[in-house]
């Protein structure tokens, strides 16, 4: 059960946007600009890098709800998207998205973990300044979405389809959507 009040017909971050519009707003415009702006790096892959950063957080619904995104959108779909989350060295990606799921990680352990030895990493898999900036970002922002949702015990449901549904939505219509309820 939430901490607070929240429309149980509207799981995770849903239900937070139907209780706080006020921030639901800029929330959703920053998941836009991540995961759906315009990039060198894929929807699929930016999604993933979402993915794995919650599944290390142990965000049950960030992490379904994203990896459902991330499945419709990458090659191999929902196997792929496991296989990163499992083990990015052994997944069926490229070396730049393992260098940068590598960085991803690192920041979600602690910002400071990101050293230069990773960046160094992923600059020679091939990732620009910009694609290094957005995996940083995006798991910063994941991080707050992940504690978030989890901090106010939001309800995630159990059902993969559930993820499935709304990630036919996001693919199709962005996070602006989203956070207009």
């Amino acid at each position: 059960m939430a901490h607070i009040e929240l429309d149980p017909g509207q799981p995770g971050i849903l239900g937070l946007f139907a209780f706080r519009p006020e921030t639901a707003k800029p929330l959703s415009e920053l998941a836009e600009v991540l995961l759906c702006g315009p990039s060198t790096l894929s929807r699929g892959e930016r999604e993933l890098i979402a993915t794995v950063v919650s599944r290390g957080n142990e965000c049950f619904f960030c992490a379904s709800a994203h990896g459902a995104v991330a499945a419709t959108q990458l090659a191999g779909g929902a196997e792929a998207v496991e296989s990163a989350a499992r083990d990015a060295d052994r997944a069926p990606i490229s070396d730049k998205l393992k260098a940068l799921l590598k960085l991803a990680s690192l920041v979600r352990e602690d910002g400071r973990s990101a050293d230069e030895a990773a960046v160094v990493a992923a600059k020679t898999a091939g990732a620009t300044d910009l694609e290094i900036h957005d995996t940083v970002l995006i798991a910063a922002a994941f991080c707050m979405f992940n504690r978030y949702v989890d901090g106010l015990a939001t309800f995630a449901p159990s059902d993969p389809a559930a993820y499935t549904a709304q990630a036919r939505k996001i693919v199709d219509h962005g996070y602006l959507a989203v956070g207009r309820g």
